[in-house]
């Protein structure tokens, strides 16, 4: 009678063979991609473009299953239950495994125990705007800064939601210059730029997929981007670091497997993903929302994690903020 641990040896073996030759098509099930946010968004297409390039070299099928729910949390969940086998994998943005530990009172997973970090699909990074409420004159984070500290009662930022990513940044920006800045929390980006153009607050953190067009159509003013370097879709924004403060954020999309999944699976999952990453197309797709073609092993993946989890604890912890649900 075989085991489940033998029928995972064979699935691996079947993929390892399927990868040496000219398509790793070995798995011939449906394979899911699960990722916990809506259709339609920026995470979801991105995951679907990439999706649509594993058919054939991963898997004979690779289906995208949405579910959305509890901040991500429940397709973080999903995929921690499933079988091993490299049949189900989370496709998922760095901060329900970065940033939740640290956010929530408790958390039904651990993201270096529950999961196998297999590779990145892309990177992306978020830009720091100001709008109308803020004079003309300030054309830098330093002159943001300068102005906030002589105007303590507008010294405010939106971001994208409690606990997200713009908000510590935000956090860490305060903690480098010493001036204090007060969050004001959106449900999502759209509502927090629209208050940004309409004048009701004087600065935003966002996605640069959602500030650049209206960067370009002049109603904000983009002063720096969070990355480790310049964006290419910005070449002429300077970073937080350049701008004088250390403060270096950037974000990635990834594919995770349970714990538990083979190495000749992982492998296999990492090859096709690095294939279908370095194809022109879809660097063309991904740049539709300010993402970046990223290439990592499995293993340098795994550390990227697991610095990223290290990283974001004194940042959460100074913050104060803990999750309400």
């Amino acid at each position: 009678m075989l085991t489940r641990r033998d029928m995972l040896a064979a699935s691996a073996a079947f993929i390892a063979a399927g990868a040496g030759g000219a398509r790793a098509d070995a798995i011939d099930r449906p394979v899911k991609m699960i990722i916990g946010f809506p259709a339609g968004g920026g995470t979801d297409v991105i995951g679907r473009v990439l999706a649509q390039k594993l058919d054939g070299a991963y898997a004979k099928t690779v289906v995208v299953e949405n579910r959305p729910g509890a901040a991500a949390r429940v397709s973080v969940e999903a995929v921690k239950s499933a079988e091993p086998d490299g049949t189900t994998m989370l496709f998922t943005p760095d901060f329900p495994l970065t940033v939740y530990p640290y956010s929530f009172k408790s958390l039904s997973y651990d993201p270096l125990k529950d999961l196998t970090p297999v590779a990145p699909a892309s990177s992306s990074m978020l830009t720091f705007n100001v709008g109308p409420a803020v004079p003309a004159s300030v054309k830098t984070v330093k002159d943001f800064l300068a102005w906030a500290k002589a105007n303590p009662g507008k010294a405010s930022y939106a971001t994208t939601s409690a606990g997200s990513t713009p908000h510590f940044v935000g956090v860490m920006l305060s903690s480098a210059s010493g001036v204090a800045l007060q969050p004001i929390h959106y449900r999502g980006g759209a509502p927090a730029l629209q208050d940004l153009v309409g004048g009701h607050i004087p600065a935003s953190i966002n996605p640069i997929s959602e500030a650049m067009p209206l960067a370009a159509q002049g109603a904000i003013r983009i002063l720096a981007v969070t990355g480790p370097r310049r964006s290419r879709f910005l070449p002429d924004i300077p970073t937080l670091r350049e701008s004088g403060y250390d403060v270096g954020i950037e974000s990635w999309l990834g594919v995770f497997l349970p714990a538990g999944a083979p190495p000749a699976v992982v492998e296999a999952l990492n090859g096709a993903i690095q294939a279908a990453v370095r194809e022109p197309d879809y660097a063309d797709s991904i740049a539709k929302f300010g993402g970046e073609p990223m290439l990592m092993s499995a293993a340098d993946f795994a550390a990227r994690l697991k610095a990223d989890v290290a990283k974001w604890g004194p940042i959460v912890k100074a913050s104060g903020f803990v999750a309400t649900d």
